[in-house]
C-alpha cells in the first residue's frame, strides 16, 4: 500500500477553502488543449468560460432520460424556460454522456457504477475549472435500495461507506491502494432535509449510504445469476448495515464524495428508495409508482436550487 499511516492507508484530502474549483495535477498546465474526450469538448475547440462560467449548480444522475427530464423540470420551476421544450444535448457528439444547461444549472448523466461516474467527474471537474466557475454545488440525484425504510423515502447521504461499512473509497493507483475520505457536506445535507420539511410531500431522512461494485452479489441479492450465500446470511448482513447507520445502497456515492471533496466542491447525494431490501430483492412497484418515486429527488433538489437562487438575488 501507498503510505505510512497506523493502518498503512494513505488518505488524500482537499482542505481547499477557496470558492474556486481545485485541481491537483501539475501536468495539465503543459497541455495546449485539454480535450474532454467523453464530453466532446475541449479548451481549444470551445469557449468554456462563455459556455459554462455562470454555472452554480450541477445535478448529475445515471440516466440520460432522467437528466433531460430534470432540465425540463428545473426550467419550469425557475421560470426561465419551457418545461416541454426539447433542450439540446451539449454532448451530442458522443454517446457516452449527455449534458444540458438551463440558466445557471447544468444537468449531466453519469451512467451506472463507480467507473462510469469517475470518468465523468474527472472531465466535469476540469470543465468547471477551465470555465472559471465559483461557488459550485454538485448534487447527485438517483434511485437506491432502502434498508429499513418505506419505498419512496428519500435519503440524503451524510457519508458514503463501502461494503465493509468503512467510510472510505479505495482507488488503485500504480498497483497500490489509496484510500480517500467519503464525507459529504453536512450543512448542505441539513439544508436539503429542511427543504423537504418545507415541501412536506414525502419522507426524507439523513443517513449513511453503502456504495457497492455491483447490483446483485455486492448488494446481497438472492436473484442474480449466481448466489453463494443463504437468505439468513443475506438478512444478517443487511441488518448489520442498518445497525451501522446505512439507510440505502447504490453504486456511485463513494467516488462521487471523494472526488468532490478533492476538488473543493460542496456536494450532496439525494436518492429515493425503490424498495426495502429487508423485505425483498426485486422491484415490484408499478411503472406509475416508480415514475413518481423517481421525481422526488428532482422535486427536492429543484426546491433547494430555487430557494438558493432567490436568496442570492436578495
Amino acid at each position: 500500500m501507498l503510505s505510512a499511516s497506523p493502518k498503512k492507508q494513505k488518505r488524500e484530502d482537499s482542505d481547499v477553502n477557496s470558492c474556486m474549483v481545485h485541481l491537483s495535477n501539475p501536468y495539465l498546465d503543459g497541455l495546449k488543449d485539454d480535450i474532454l474526450y467523453h464530453f466532446d469538448l475541449g479548451t481549444r475547440s470551445h469557449d468554456l468560460p462563455a459556455m459554462f462560467g455562470d454555472v452554480k449548480f450541477v445535478c448529475v444522475g445515471g440516466s440520460p432520460w432522467r437528466m433531460k427530464g430534470f432540465t425540463q423540470y428545473i426550467a419550469g420551476e425557475l421560470g426561465i424556460g419551457d418545461p416541454n421544450a426539447d433542450y439540446p444535448n451539449i454532448c451530442a457528439g458522443t454517446d457516452r454522456y449527455c449534458m444540458y444547461k438551463v440558466g445557471s444549472v447544468l444537468s449531466v448523466s453519469h451512467g451506472m457504477g463507480i467507473p462510469s461516474i469517475a470518468i465523468m467527474l474527472h472531465e466535469l471537474i476540469k470543465l468547471l475549472y477551465h470555465a472559471k466557475c465559483s461557488d459550485v454545488t454538485i448534487i447527485r440525484i438517483g434511485t437506491s435500495g432502502g434498508i429499513g425504510l418505506q419505498p419512496g423515502t428519500v435519503v440524503v447521504t451524510k457519508q458514503s461507506v463501502d461494503p465493509k461499512f468503512k467510510a472510505q473509497f479505495e482507488q488503485i493507483i500504480l498497483g497500490e491502494s489509496v484510500f480517500r475520505h467519503t464525507d459529504l457536506d453536512e450543512e448542505l445535507a441539513e439544508e436539503l432535509l429542511h427543504c423537504s420539511k418545507e415541501l412536506n410531500e414525502f419522507e426524507t431522512v439523513i443517513g449513511k449510504t453503502m456504495c457497492t461494485l455491483d447490483f446483485y452479489e455486492g448488494q446481497a441479492r438472492l436473484d442474480g445469476a449466481f448466489c453463494s450465500y443463504t437468505p439468513d446470511q443475506k438478512f444478517n448482513y443487511l441488518r448489520k448495515a442498518y445497525d451501522a447507520g446505512v439507510r440505502n445502497i447504490e453504486m456511485e456515492s463513494s467516488v462521487f464524495a471523494s472526488m468532490c471533496k478533492m476538488g473543493g466542491i460542496k456536494a450532496a447525494v439525494v436518492c429515493v428508495t425503490l424498495l426495502n431490501r429487508l423485505e425483498g430483492d426485486q422491484i415490484t412497484s408499478s411503472h406509475d409508482v416508480l415514475t413518481e418515486y423517481q421525481l422526488r429527488p428532482q422535486k427536492l433538489v429543484g426546491y433547494f436550487i430555487k430557494k438558493q437562487l432567490k436568496k442570492s438575488s436578495q
